[in-house]
């Protein structure tokens, strides 16, 4: 059985607190787009791991994929052990939730071939104990999200009139390190307010607080935003806490940028 699990953009990123169980709370507008990963699984096999395409750094034991077998098969023991193969395509510390993603759509999966009759709200419950963008993955539709991004309510948002760049240099931005940087306040503007406004006004009433620490340690991210604006981006942003840069053009209208032979560049019309 294969599955594609796709990438997410954040829409506005701020850090509005800091919790007593180390993490923090945020407000952010997740949007997904149809970059995507390819997941197999085979069944019966001898539960093991592999993968091609972009190399997943770590022991294969550690993958999100495998944990989330290993989290259902606890309350549901006569799972089958599984072979796992994960063809990665998203890139690895972009703020794209690729990793995420993927253990998400493993649960889905699973769910689906042995039948085990999880709701969404159960599934959701299963993935945030695997990471806090999980939970985003099961729904996957435009969500305004809050706490540590599992808190999520449907949010009325079609961008389908517009393209996408995705431009990623392969800079890999540490997530603790970035949330070290922030000082937490809540947005001049609720975000549940300023994404509804047309997307022409939303450079201006729309930020992401990790563009300021992340631009200073790495200049070359604040180049491709600025290259998408001279290149007639209606909106830039940095997504999540990087190093993946979105760019939403007029629809089939993105710019012929010249980019560095090493970039990964993604258009999405």
């Amino acid at each position: 059985m294969i599955v594609f699990p796709n990438c997410k953009i954040n829409l506005g990123l701020y850090i509005t607190g800091k919790r007593a169980d180390g993490f923090h709370d945020l407000e952010t507008v997740f949007y997904p787009l149809p970059v995507t990963d390819a997941l197999e699984v085979i069944a019966p096999g001898t539960l093991q791991f592999t993968g091609s395409g972009i190399p997943v750094p770590g022991d294969a034991a550690d993958n999100l994929c495998l944990k989330a077998f290993q989290l259902l098969q606890q309350d549901f023991p006569q799972l089958q052990p599984v072979n796992i193969h994960l063809h990665k395509h998203i890139p690895i510390g972009a703020g794209l939730g690729g990793g995420s993603a993927d253990a998400a759509f493993m649960l889905q999966l699973l769910n689906t071939k042995f039948q085990l009759e999880l709701s969404q709200e159960q599934l959701i419950n299963y993935a945030a104990r695997l990471g806090s963008d999980c939970p985003f993955f099961i729904v996957n539709k435009p969500c305004y999200a809050t706490g540590r991004g599992e808190i999520m309510e449907p949010v009325s948002l079609d961008l389908s009139g517009y393209s996408f760049l995705l431009v990623h240099p392969g800079i890999h931005v540490n997530t603790g390190w970035a949330f070290r940087q922030i000082t937490p306040q809540a947005p001049v503007r609720a975000l549940k307010e300023t994404i509804q406004l047309p997307v022409s006004e939303w450079k201006e009433v729309i930020s992401n607080d990790f563009e300021a620490p992340v631009f200073a340690a790495h200049p070359v991210l604040a180049a491709i935003k600025e290259m998408m604006y001279e290149g007639g981006a209606i909106y830039a942003t940095m997504s999540g806490s990087g190093s993946a840069v979105v760019g939403i053009f007029p629809e089939n209208k993105i710019a012929d940028i010249r980019w560095d032979a090493s970039y990964r560049v993604f258009k999405v019309s």
